[in-house]
């Protein structure tokens, strides 16, 4: 696999995102630079999954710049998102990663190496055939992660990939996406877990009502947060 790094660094420079009266993102300013996961934590509504959309490219900002690699304008061919519920193509689990080549453009001679390589990389060997709708709900969520990764990204985004899913499924879905981040390709997460934060995350970033309260690397926010927002969450009490 091969990941390319001209979609970063990611900027945000005052953006703001509303949606008619709501303002869902508030004048963010925020870069996303190569190297270890980025994990997005805040309590539920606080614009978690509109900035990934946004860093995506699948919502405009209602005022703001975001640059990718330099570029006001980059198409999405070397970002990918997976979404926390992912749909499944009604084919076998190999079929919808075959789908995911052919969208982009992947040479049909090396399809079937890098099913398997994908296959091999997100714990699924051996279910290439199997129906990808009959999978377990963490074989789908690894399934969606190797359909992402089929485009090469250089960004991965992932919105609440192990919401709802049990330990081990968990545990298994987190040792992809470190598998992931150790071929180089940049991670940006949300979650709503503070351990899973905890156990992946380079760098955290805390947003609340649609701005960002604080940033900074995982090690320093959770144990010597600077603002009474980040003390407050991390003891679990309700920000509101």
């Amino acid at each position: 696999m091969r990941a390319p790094a001209s979609d970063l660094p990611i900027i945000f420079e005052n953006v703001s995102v509303v949606a008619g009266a709501v303002t869902i993102l508030n004048r963010v300013a925020l870069t996303l630079a190569p190297g270890a996961p980025t994990v997005l934590i805040g309590p539920n509504g606080s614009g978690k999954t509109t900035f990934l959309r946004t860093a995506m490219g699948l919502t405009p900002p209602a005022s703001g710049r975001i640059t990718w690699g330099g570029h006001d304008s980059a198409p999405p061919t070397r970002r990918a998102i997976v979404f926390q519920r992912p749909a499944m193509l009604r084919r076998s689990a190999a079929g919808n990663i075959r789908f995911a080549l052919k969208t982009a453009k992947i040479p049909r001679p090396e399809h079937d190496a890098r099913i398997a390589e994908l296959m091999a990389l997100v714990g699924l060997d051996g279910l290439g055939e199997r129906p990808a709708r009959r999978l377990s709900g963490g074989e789908q969520q690894r399934l969606a992660l190797a359909r992402a990764l089929a485009r090469d990204p250089a960004v991965l985004f992932l919105d609440e990939p192990t919401a709802s899913l049990d330990p081990a499924a968990t545990k298994a879905l987190e040792d992809v996406i470190r598998a992931v981040a150790a071929r180089g390709i940049k991670v940006v997460m949300s979650t709503h877990d503070l351990g899973e934060a905890r156990r992946l995350a380079g760098e955290i970033v805390l947003l609340h009502r649609g701005r960002v309260i604080e940033t900074a690397p995982a090690a320093s926010f959770f144990t010597s947060p600077r603002t009474n927002e980040a003390k407050k969450f991390i003891a679990g009490e309700l920000l509101v």
